[in-house]
């Protein structure tokens, strides 16, 4: 069998004199194999062999065959679709409504995941297979990964995830003819290996606390039972819900989020000089130390600054939860760095698009993007062994090794 494919590529090898010619070959040659394939099926699916009187006997014969183009990397190929008199007949190798073969598909996916534009796919696939793929065929092929989004997003979880991380990152869809500014909020959980894992994404317009108790109860379902510690932005009404789902669940609000929307309030003047007294709060070595430094804080800059104090104040038990662990573990909840981190990464695959059509165009590209961050993430975070040594200790009724 080597021996004889060895053999007819010699003969093919003759009567090549170009690239072109061996492409050329190519394409007679896959054309050839395919249409056999087709042939090959329509005898299975008859239960009889061309020219076989067999057919006279069952009710159902080969009736023609009409044409198809198909486009694959050979570039666009005409094949005959063999037809039966009954219309019952369907190639499996290419379904009756698509034209191009996996191959080609394959490669259309990968490119829309790594956020080319359907003229750069278009573009692409002209210059180097010489066919044409509109952005309806673009659509067309990447509507097949909708059914793995879906069960992404409902697969079962694990039990427990010792930490969680919660955003937002905002995208532009279009909405009854008009563009609305949409939120596509992550859940990143760190697993008990220590490995970062999407747990799912949820777009909306609004959060509100019944938003995130579907949330929370969606994770529940899907099978997690206790999540140690939350780190978040500040999601209005999540901390209402998970306390309802999760009630032993510490909650940590970023560090980092809140001195962004403190300095919103803060002139440029007297930023440097505030931010130098506030970190002598959130970088305190113990709670007391902090609560001491902020009553000093809120002295100096209490009547210049109300607004940030108040801000402080009303948040102080989630902005201050990471002072009760040791540095390992504080330096991975008091901000949301790591999921900020996998957005950096959305944002490279989708900064080329100013809006999505729908919110599933918008689930599939997040979806793409979110597969290729994962491939990366193959190593536990750093110093895990140490983290979930004292979390062992810190939870040891709910965290058995």
């Amino acid at each position: 069998m080597q021996s004889d494919y060895k053999e007819a590529i010699r003969e093919l090898a003759k009567e090549c004199r170009s690239v072109e010619d061996i492409q050329e070959k190519l394409r007679d040659l896959f054309k050839e194999t395919l249409q056999q394939v087709f042939e090959a099926e329509m005898d299975e699916h008859l239960g009889y062999k061309k020219h076989d009187n067999t057919g006279d006997k069952i009710g159902n014969s080969r009736n023609g065959y009409s044409k198809k183009t198909i486009k694959s990397r050979y570039g666009a190929t005409e094949v005959q679709i063999p037809r039966d008199r009954n219309g019952e007949f369907e190639p499996e190798i290419i379904k009756k409504h698509e034209t191009a073969v996996n191959g080609l598909e394959e490669q259309i996916i990968a490119m829309y995941a790594k956020g080319m534009s359907t003229r750069d796919i278009e573009d692409h696939m002209r210059d180097i297979y010489g066919i044409d793929v509109s952005a309806g065929m673009v659509s067309k092929v990447t509507d097949k990964i909708m059914p793995l989004v879906t069960e992404w997003q409902a697969r079962p979880l694990e039990r427990i995830y010792p930490i969680v991380f919660l955003d937002a990152i905002h995208f532009k869809v279009r909405k009854e003819n008009r563009i609305v500014s949409k939120a596509a909020y992550s859940v990143l959980g760190i697993n008990m290996a220590g490995l970062k894992e999407v747990l799912g994404i949820w777009i909306g317009e609004n959060e509100s606390a019944s938003f995130w108790l579907g949330v929370c109860n969606d994770l529940k379902n899907r099978g997690v039972e206790d999540i140690l510690i939350v780190s978040k932005d500040g999601l209005t009404g999540f901390s209402e819900a998970i306390r309802t789902v999760f009630p032993k669940t510490e909650i940590q609000s970023c560090i980092i989020h809140q001195i962004r929307n403190s300095m919103k309030y803060v002139p440029y003047k007297d930023q440097k000089a505030l931010m130098t007294d506030l970190k002598r709060v959130y970088q305190a070595l113990t709670l007391e130390e902090a609560e001491y430094n902020f009553l000093e804080f809120k002295e100096k800059w209490g009547k210049k600054h109300a607004i940030v104090i108040r801000s402080w104040e009303n948040n102080w038990l989630e902005l201050t939860a990471f002072f009760a662990y040791p540095p390992e573990i504080r330096k991975i909840i008091y901000t949301t760095n790591i999921i900020e981190g996998y957005h950096r990464q959305l944002r490279k695959v989708t900064k080329t698009k100013t809006a999505y059509p729908t919110d599933d165009a918008l689930r599939k590209i997040i979806y793409l993007a979110t597969e290729e961050a994962a491939k990366k993430w193959t190593m536990p975070i750093r110093e895990w062994r140490s983290c979930l040594s004292q979390l062992t200790i810190y939870f040891e009724d709910r965290l058995a090794i």
